[in-house]
């Protein structure tokens, strides 16, 4: 059985991309589907003398090797100011430690959420021009805008916002075969 290994790019307990991907992970039949929490990896921030001092830290190299034993990734990225959040950015960083390919061109669905009308576009555009540098291999990607407005009770209610994710997710699912 094929494995999807999904997470968000965030480690807040209310976390609205969580809850995107807990809901994509819903619609992802048929296949094994582990979900991540950057807060069961808790981790130094990255930099060249902690890294030298102390080598890679045992969970940035769990949560790489967790990576690295799926079929397929969902990630649903948070953004801070326009870019990855800092608890993402810094496993990030930590895991192209150990690769720089990290992401080893696994099949991936890239998504993104916020409050606002532009759904996390700014964070989705930079991982999408950046992962295949380092590996990704992103089948397809996601925004979903005005979450609070869209999302309700564990679900998208917005009709076509709810079928352009069926249809990616229908994407990532070809890729795997």
């Amino acid at each position: 059985m094929k494995k999807i290994i999904t997470f968000s790019g965030s480690n807040s307990k209310k976390s609205i991309n969580k809850e995107l991907v807990t809901y994509t992970a819903s619609l992802i039949k048929e296949v094994e589907v582990i979900t991540l929490d950057l807060n069961d990896y808790p981790l130094p921030i990255y930099g060249v003398d902690e890294e030298t001092a102390n080598g890679i830290p045992k969970n940035a190299q769990k949560f790489f090797d967790l990576i690295q034993e799926g079929d397929g990734i969902v990630l649903s990225l948070a953004e801070h100011n326009g870019n990855f959040t800092v608890a993402f950015k810094n496993m990030f960083d930590w895991m192209s430690r150990i690769n720089q390919k990290l992401w080893n061109n696994i099949p991936m669905l890239l998504m993104a959420t916020s409050p606002g009308g532009r759904g996390g576009s700014s964070v989705l555009s930079i991982a999408k021009n950046g992962f295949p540098h380092m590996g990704g291999n992103i089948i397809a990607d996601f925004s979903l805008p005005s979450f609070y407005d869209n999302f309700k009770e564990g679900a998208i209610i917005e009709t076509a916002l709810n079928a352009q994710l069926n249809e990616a997710v229908k994407a990532l699912k070809i890729s795997l075969q």
